[in-house]
């Protein structure tokens, strides 16, 4: 059976299963269709086949989200060697789970071996560099989760940011998690060659 993880305060959540019956672990095929069926929603779903749903982001979380993503897309347009992707991007990992980070970075060559129609999906191919940011609904625990999740799929740099405690937890392959307490930037090379996140209006 395929279980439903609705992650909502005080949300009420409409959520379409007619593309769900009978309801079952869901195919690639059908979590596709799922997905555009709810388009409202950010859907991901676990190596096990949970979906997981989640409400359109607060006001001042999506604000931050904007600021990372558009710090990111305008390094990585003057770098040139990669694809940056916001929070509505999906990609499946190695493990079958189908994950939506904050902010995402792939080295060009490696997107460029998808095909279209990959590309056109959640495509089959694990980012270089995440970005996930703490919402209010978040705990610390899932989030440090998500990420051993990233790195143990091949992600090479992965940034979890936890606004409450002004806090970045840092992921390296082959590294213990680095925490970095309210730093007014955070260091991305050599993963990312000169590009530093500053912190200032993502706090």
């Amino acid at each position: 059976m395929a279980n439903l993880l609705i992650k909502s305060e005080q949300w009420s959540l409409p959520i379409d299963l007619s593309s769900l019956t009978p309801l079952s672990k869901m195919s690639d095929e059908q979590f596709y269709e799922f997905c555009r069926t709810n388009p409202e929603l950010r859907i991901e779903r676990t190596a096990d086949g949970e979906i997981i749903v989640m409400p359109p982001a607060f006001a001042d979380t999506g604000n931050r989200n904007s600021r990372i993503s558009g710090q990111l897309f305008v390094w990585s347009e003057a770098d040139g060697t990669g694809e940056s992707f916001d929070s509505s991007s999906g990609f499946t990992l190695p493990n079958g789970a189908t994950r939506s980070p904050d902010a995402a970075w792939i080295l060009l060559d490696r997107w460029n071996a998808l095909t279209p129609e990959q590309q056109a999906s959640f495509a089959p191919i694990v980012p270089d560099f995440v970005v996930e940011l703490r919402s209010s609904s978040d705990t610390l625990t899932s989030l440090k989760e998500k990420m051993e999740e990233y790195i143990a799929n091949g992600v090479r740099l992965g940034l979890l940011i936890d606004r409450k405690n002004r806090q970045v937890h840092v992921y390296r392959l082959d590294r213990e998690p680095e925490i970095l307490d309210n730093p007014e930037s955070v260091n991305c090379d050599p993963e990312l060659p000169s590009f530093s996140l500053k912190m200032a209006k993502i706090w």
